[in-house]
């Protein structure tokens, strides 16, 4: 182990959507402490973007488009990975979605898509990231969930149930792929300012309520997510896995 747990200096990182919010905060963390990063998300525009900015930083990154509801283009970003940096040490599974926001009867047509995107996803890059992740030693895999995994907000159904069963994906990589030497814990966020769910923090009434049930009585930030995600990478926490990690500022206590 390094000197320094949390360095990830030598360690070869994909994030995926991350071209903004907890996705760019992350592959900055990583890239400041170390991590050589593979940037993804759907617009090429935007994941080059991120890299300049970890680039202008003195960081090494490269953007890499990828469509994560693409099978194909999953294998491309692993393929491109490997292909400019010969190895992979960590993945973060972050891109999501959430197309519907009303009443779970409404949600029906919407829930393949969700599923697809946000459990079966992450299950296919990690398969195809297996073999580089097996050549590494204490290598990581991060799927980032949600507080919604663990309770039921009325219009998000069918988007809890996809974190639920992240949460459940999570736990099997860790039994089956821990033979491998392979860590697999997920971070579940609770309200945290990103575009992504915007709709609920800029509704005033909305986040009145929710700032109410919070213990510490503010949203969070990506870096919060992405200091977290550090440690699950790093040698900080080499005999985690098969963790889920509550980052919700208390609202689940």
């Amino acid at each position: 182990m390094s000197q320094n747990p949390f360095r990830l200096d030598g360690r070869v990182a994909i994030i995926t959507g991350a071209s903004k919010g907890i996705g760019a905060s992350i592959a900055q963390t990583f890239a400041s402490n170390g991590a050589k990063v593979i940037v993804s998300s759907r617009k090429q525009a935007a994941v080059d973007e991120v890299v300049a900015e970890i680039q202008a930083a003195g960081g090494e990154a490269l953007a890499v488009a990828a469509h994560v509801g693409d099978t194909q283009a999953l294998e491309n970003l692993v393929k491109l990975a490997v292909e400019q940096y010969g190895r992979i040490d960590i993945l973060v599974n972050n891109a999501a979605t959430n197309p519907v926001f009303g009443p779970l009867e409404d949600s029906v047509d919407a829930m393949d898509k969700i599923m697809q995107i946000n459990v079966k996803a992450p299950l296919e890059l990690a398969k195809f990231a297996l073999p580089y992740l097996k050549a590494q030693p204490n290598s990581a895999i991060i799927n980032i969930s949600s507080v919604e995994a663990f309770i039921a907000t009325e219009g998000l159904g069918c988007y809890s149930v996809s974190k639920a069963a992240l949460n459940m994906l999570t736990k099997s990589m860790a039994k089956e792929w821990g033979k491998y030497g392979i860590r697999a814990n997920a971070i579940c966020p609770g309200l945290i300012k990103t575009k992504f769910s915007e709709a609920l923090w800029s509704n005033e009434a909305m986040l009145k309520y929710y700032l109410k049930q919070t213990p510490l009585g503010r949203i969070g930030e990506p870096q919060e997510i992405a200091n977290l995600a550090l440690f699950l990478a790093s040698d900080a926490s080499t005999y985690s896995t098969g963790a889920m990690f509550m980052a919700d500022g208390g609202i689940l206590q």
